[in-house]
């Protein structure tokens, strides 16, 4: 079976995402619920540090967050690394606890592979950047401020996903 593939348009430009579902099969399917549901239209980039990583898709732009479904067990285990352009969940410090939030590492964050994690469970990668790339370094490079709670490193001007969909 092919992996399938996502488009995720924000409000500065689009970004093609494959996705490991012969690698990250929980994560993939997890992923895919919140897309199908169209549960990140209208989130946010809510954290942006540019030689780390940006993250979305828990917050909608009045910046509440969204309720989710149930934790997915962490799939560290997959082989797969924490390299530019990779998808990873993010989770809180319990290695299961990853929902809807995601990051794509804008720089190889090995120290975040199983092997390497401080926590020894690591963060789990699902996805690869395939086009679009350019558009996460915009977003990676926008002026930040800290804004309160998870608001840390949040971009002046936000940057909304507009959509996320499965590419037929």
């Amino acid at each position: 079976m092919k992996n399938p593939t996502v488009v995720m348009k924000t409000s500065m430009g689009s970004v093609t995402i494959e996705l490991f579902a012969d690698q990250a099969p929980a994560s993939v399917k997890n992923f895919l619920a919140y897309v199908n549901d169209k549960f990140y239209d209208g989130t946010i980039f809510h954290r942006v540090i540019p030689n780390f990583m940006i993250q979305g898709g828990g917050f909608a732009k009045d910046k509440t967050q969204k309720p989710t479904k149930a934790p997915v067990k962490n799939e560290s285990t997959n082989g797969l690394k924490n390299t530019v352009g990779t998808l990873a969940m993010a989770r809180t410090s319990n290695p299961d606890s990853a929902t809807a939030q995601f990051f794509i590492n804008t720089v190889d964050n090995g120290f975040l592979d199983r092997e390497n994690a401080q926590d020894g469970a690591g963060y789990c990668v699902f996805g690869k950047v395939v086009a679009g790339m350019d558009v996460v370094n915009n977003i990676r490079n926008t002026p930040t401020q800290n804004s309160g709670g998870a608001f840390t490193n949040a971009p002046v001007t936000q940057v909304v996903i507009e959509s996320i969909r499965v590419v037929p």
